[in-house]
């Protein structure tokens, strides 16, 4: 209770969930993404005493909430926002490392170059820069939990997902590696894999092309955004000797990234 949470992509899907929950758990909340309009509008949700307006929802829980309006790719302004952070909310307890993106669904040898160096640049980069910039204090204060939003997509590759498939895969392979990191202090590390998640992401993979991103989940009823945040907000609230390290999280009807029974 009462945890410093910064949660980067956080305006929509499983970041947007990740706020309500952390909230309804009772933390603070730092809030990032590109949007500092959509930002606004969460906080200002977020802090009422009965919060609404998110997605229509409502919840009888309020918090603290800091927004901060940056793209995780762009390391010198995601730099200057953690340094100048206000005092009362530069000890931060739990960072979830959740801004990510796929788009294309090509053969890597059909693939833009453009859409490949912005996966890598938000999934990897953007995930690395946030990582130096908070968890050296984690260490320093031998306390903290690092959750990195990896995928199901970072076991096995795919039909076309190729870029996106090594992004997560080096997601799992930097979680593994800063849990070996920081093994010696009481600073856990968690990758969730999500499987098929009913949110933007499938808008986003095709330019905006909303029927071919519902057809994506047609057939079967997939996980939401609530769903992953339950799990991240259970592993953070594990006890101290307990360390969750790795979660597949997937529909009823799905086996793998590639094997799904749509009905």
């Amino acid at each position: 209770m009462n945890k410093v949470v910064l949660i980067t992509g956080a305006t929509s899907g499983i970041g947007l969930a990740c706020a309500k929950k952390f909230a309804a758990n009772g933390d603070r909340l730092i809030l990032t993404g590109r949007n500092e309009h959509r930002l606004n509008e969460i906080r200002k949700a977020l802090t009422e005493s009965v919060c609404g307006n998110i997605n229509g929802e409502t919840d009888a829980k309020h918090t603290e909430v800091l927004t901060l309006a940056f793209d995780v790719r762009d390391r010198e302004k995601a730099a200057k926002y953690i340094q100048e952070l206000p005092a009362e909310w530069q000890q931060i307890d739990v960072l979830v490392n959740n801004a990510g993106l796929a788009l294309g669904l090509e053969p890597e040898y059909e693939g833009n170059p453009d859409d490949w160096e912005t996966m890598i640049d938000t999934n990897i980069k953007g995930l690395l820069t946030m990582t130096r910039l908070v968890v050296p204090g984690m260490v320093a204060r031998n306390r903290g939990h690092i959750i990195n939003v990896g995928s199901v997509a970072g076991d096995a590759a795919y039909a076309g997902g190729n870029v996106y498939c090594a992004t997560k895969a080096a997601v799992k392979a930097l979680s593994d590696g800063l849990r070996i990191d920081v093994a010696n202090t009481a600073v856990r590390v968690t990758n969730l894999k999500p499987g098929l998640v009913e949110t933007n992401f499938s808008n986003i993979r095709f330019h905006g092309d909303s029927d071919r991103a519902a057809n994506v989940y047609k057939g079967i009823k997939p996980l939401t955004g609530d769903d992953i945040a339950d799990v991240a907000v259970y592993a953070a609230n594990a006890p101290e000797h307990v360390q969750i390290a790795e979660v597949l999280i997937l529909a009823t009807h799905q086996a793998s990234g590639s094997v799904i029974v749509r009905k």
